[in-house]
């Protein structure tokens, strides 16, 4: 018995085909099992909300030794080169944080300036709120900013908010008062 080769052919095609048709659904099958897998993780189980133990804010003096001191007020001497802010300590963190902090000054000052050039930083229209957004590593549980007083700083209240991924975790209002 001799096979015809046009007949050999279209056997040799309808097995690839059908092989192929095969293949193609277990795949198929393997990438919809892979994607309903990924997407029954829960987004709560990767990252916590952030708990607060402690919330401060003051002034940062350095002294005569060169070591720096913290001290908690509300009322912050405008004395040229001091520092004020705030620091935070988060119960349930390590690694890095993103956060936002949003200053609000009675009047805009004459001059607005950052240190870090890495900081997300911008102004209202009216130049009275700045705010800044920064991924921090967390030290010993507590992220922290401060604000160097500047000359043309003004006197009065002051608003600071913390927003550690967008949810709003602190408020300090102080007053600046002449050094």
């Amino acid at each position: 018995m001799t096979i015809k080769p046009l007949s050999v052919k279209y056997l040799l095609t309808s097995l690839w085909l059908l092989f192929g048709l095969f293949v193609g659904i277990n795949i198929t099958q393997t990438q919809t099992v892979l994607a309903t897998s990924k997407s029954t993780i829960p987004q709560a189980l990767k990252r916590k909300n952030p708990t607060v133990s402690k919330a401060e804010f003051g002034v940062r003096i350095v002294d005569s030794k060169g070591e720096t001191n913290f001290f908690p007020t509300v009322k912050v001497p405008l004395k040229k080169g001091d520092t004020y802010g705030w620091r935070i300590k988060l119960n349930n963190r390590q690694g890095t944080v993103k956060w936002r902090e949003v200053l609000t000054l009675p009047k805009a000052p004459e001059t607005w300036s950052t240190s870090d050039a890495k900081d997300n930083f911008s102004l209202s229209g009216d130049g009275k709120t700045a705010v800044t957004k920064r991924t921090q590593t967390i030290k010993n549980g507590v992220i922290e900013n401060y604000w160097q007083i500047a000359p043309g700083d003004p006197l009065g209240k002051y608003k600071i908010e913390v927003y550690v991924e967008d949810r709003l975790i602190a408020t300090f209002q102080f007053e600046t008062v002449e050094f």
